[in-house]
């Protein structure tokens, strides 16, 4: 008889390491498949706000994220045209919640610290999936090597160019006609930045320049390329003296953090989102597969979000599926067996209760980054005006409260 795994996800990135955590802090086994041959880190590090916190504090990691990554304390925007700072507020007075977390984490340290939680041999590596067939109650699983596996649940964690999203019937994302170029510095003596975020925008760029800790920093610049641009984009070293081209008038500090930057350590791609429609009307579930992170609702970077709805989203999953199996999990331990069409409908009803309750956080989180980086990278006097005018009202305002969001635990009771 061929064996059948109970639960299979796909990709071992945020938010597939986070649903096996979830999942095995239920009790719940899952195994992971990642297509590379280790864990994957493009993109170096990511911004994770107050309600990313609670989502790794849920799967019992935050404390040891935290002892590893500064605590960012105030956000300042300036403009790149005048050199004048737009706004500056601390985080402990954004929003009624007045006490918002943020750091910027490494993400090789997060993704090996969700993958040390998980049992050994959870992740499964160089395990590329090609296909998907229908088996009964089952999906089988094609693999790139020519094996093949069945699972009782599929979950498509495998990025913005999922396979699984394909599946479903989402379409590929859209470009937003920018690209964004995301790097890390690493000095060994330490650096001289104060824990702040420090954001820059004007001319068409929009940038920033984060601490992780006292010896790293992460920055990003997004722009939107011209014909001459595009033809540099596989030239490190011309990437970099375009982006130090269009600084604007910045201080030396900052313009030392991207000259000192190897350019091993640099990487530049373009910006996608989901159209938000698809994610209102499209089917973020069906039978006993479903999509989560990049692959359900890929966004562009401008407000910090993707990382913790990645996160969050794992969370609800996890508890979505720990309460449709909870009654399979004790029958299991009392010696009972339970009809593979009754745990099918199970599966699914805990996918649509996960697939319900992400609908609209995915739907606006997506059409607020969007949003904030067609005004932050405008063009022209008044649209500059304007852009620094609302993106001061939306850190003092609409960030707070995307930022409060609670996730909850993955326990109910």
């Amino acid at each position: 008889m061929e064996a059948v795994e109970e639960i299979v996800i796909v990709g071992a990135g945020i938010a597939g390491l986070t649903t096996a955590l979830g999942l095995h802090r239920l009790g719940i086994r899952s195994l992971v498949l990642e297509s590379h041959d280790h864990l994957r880190t493009t993109g170096f590090a990511l911004g994770i706000w107050t309600n990313g916190w609670k989502a790794l504090d849920a799967v019992g990691v935050g404390e040891s994220l935290r002892q590893q990554h500064n605590r960012l304390l105030r956000v300042m925007t300036s403009s790149a045209i005048s050199g004048l700072r737009t706004a500056e507020i601390a985080l402990n007075a954004m929003g009624p919640q007045r006490d918002h977390e943020f750091r910027c984490v490494q993400r090789k340290i997060l993704l090996e610290t969700l993958e040390k939680e998980l049992p050994s041999g959870t992740i499964k590596f160089s395990s590329k999936v090609v296909s998907i067939e229908e088996s009964g109650c089952l999906k089988l699983i094609h693999l790139s090597d020519g094996s093949f596996l069945k699972a009782k649940l599929l979950i498509g964690c495998d990025g913005v160019n999922s396979a699984l999203a394909k599946w479903l019937g989402f379409k590929k994302p859209a470009s937003v006609g920018r690209f964004g170029i995301r790097a890390c510095v690493y000095y060994e003596n330490g650096h001289d930045l104060e824990p702040k975020i420090s954001l820059f925008m004007g001319k068409g760029v929009r940038y920033g320049v984060l601490p992780c800790d006292d010896k790293t920093i992460y920055w990003f610049f997004s722009f939107s390329p011209s014909s001459q641009d595009e033809e540099i984009i596989d030239n490190p070293a011309e990437i970099k003296q375009l982006v130090l081209g269009k600084l604007g008038k910045v201080a030396d500090n900052i313009k030392a953090v991207i000259d000192d930057t190897e350019l091993d350590n640099m990487m530049l791609s373009p910006l996608r989102f989901r159209h938000p429609w698809e994610i209102i009307w499209g089917n973020i579930s069906k039978s006993n597969v479903c999509v989560a992170g990049d692959a359900f609702h890929p966004m562009t970077p401008d407000i910090a979000q993707g990382g913790c709805a990645a996160l969050e989203d794992g969370i609800v999953l996890a508890r979505c599926l720990g309460e449709a199996l909870r009654d399979r999990q004790v029958m299991r331990s009392e010696g009972k067996g339970i009809e593979e069409e009754d745990e099918h409908k199970r599966i699914e009803r805990g996918l649509q209760n996960y697939a319900k309750e992400r609908r609209w956080r995915a739907f606006q989180l997506i059409t607020t980054a969007y949003m904030v980086g067609y005004m932050a990278q405008s063009d022209g006097k008044i649209l500059n005006f304007l852009s620094n005018t609302v993106l001061a009202g939306f850190l003092a305002g609409r960030l707070p409260r995307i930022a409060s969001y609670n996730c909850g635990m993955l326990r109910t009771s």
